[in-house]
């Protein structure tokens, strides 16, 4: 069976591919700028303010008659990265968090994630997917498996550049706060520092942790699944009204993972490139100083 081609995101949207790093700034010079601080966030009517009940979707039949492609996900000739490219490309936009903890001997990691999700309030219960390449399990693993707690700090759109800078592949004794520029804030109930900057920070302690492994080679990790109960919240005196039972969207702006290198907030979407350690030693940048600061 031949397949219908697919328009090409990166030709029909002007969007950046994942491998486009060197040139990015060039393609983002013709887009508009960010328009969204300091704006409140428009409130509009529904899709369909006048559906009623049975009536199923609001676009007049249009995707019935829609035709569905079925892929196998196991398919022997489908690598890994065509699962990842097509479900982060297909369940957005995702939460981000900015997950603290700290090692059994004192190393402090901070790391960005967006498969993580609220999944319960009494008691409040948060799950962190983990995933990587096969390979050693991340550092935001060992810290939560050897001490048992955390720090999830939401992501607002202030934070958006300074949160994906710590997706580069830095050494490991170069330190993702240094990275990202966010400030420590101490937290009351555990032992990892909580991100300043962020409007909702959640103390958080392990309830359970899992790592998955390749099933051809079991000292390989393939991702690991944890399970957070929330111990203490931390937010912005503004965002949150006197009784602590909402939080200001327009204080909180989230940001949320699409895509590629696509992100979205509630006002646009934009796209932030990611970086390789070793491609950034040659550029007069932050990333750069840092590593002539390294110790050996």
């Amino acid at each position: 069976m031949v397949h219908a081609p697919v328009t090409d995101p990166i030709k029909k949207y002007g969007l950046a591919h994942m491998a486009v790093r060197d040139n990015f700034k060039d393609l983002e010079l013709d887009r508009p700028d960010y328009r969204g601080h300091g704006k409140s966030i428009e409130v509009t009517k529904s899709p369909d303010p006048h559906w009623q009940y049975g009536q199923g979707t609001s676009d007049g039949g249009a995707s019935l008659e829609k035709k569905h492609r079925e892929i196998d996900p196991y398919a022997e000739d489908r690598h890994w990265i065509a699962n990842y490219r097509l479900l982060t490309s297909g369940i957005v936009p995702r939460s981000i968090g900015v997950i603290s903890t700290i090692s059994a001997d004192g190393k402090k990691n901070l790391s960005t994630f967006s498969y993580f999700q609220v999944i319960a309030h009494d008691p409040p219960m948060f799950i962190l997917g983990l995933a990587a390449r096969p390979g050693r399990a991340k550092d935001t693993y060992y810290g939560l498996k050897e001490t048992g707690e955390c720090v999830i700090n939401t992501v607002s759109e202030h934070m958006a550049e300074a949160a994906s800078a710590m997706s580069i592949d830095a050494p490991y004794d170069i330190s993702e706060w240094d990275i990202s520029g966010f400030h420590e804030a101490p937290s009351r109930k555990v032992k990892p520092s909580r991100v300043k900057e962020s409007v909702f920070s959640i103390e958080g302690k392990v309830v359970d942790i899992k790592q998955f492994t390749d099933p051809g080679n079991p000292e390989m990790s393939v991702m690991s699944l944890a399970l957070i109960k929330a111990a203490n919240y931390w937010i912005h005196e503004d965002a949150v009204n006197d009784d602590a039972t909402h939080i200001d969207i327009n204080k909180l702006r989230p940001v949320g993972q699409l895509g590629g290198l696509a992100f979205a907030t509630l006002a646009s979407t934009f796209e932030i490139p990611r970086v390789r350690w070793d491609s950034e030693q040659s550029k007069e940048s932050m990333v750069s100083a840092l590593q002539k600061n390294r110790v050996d």
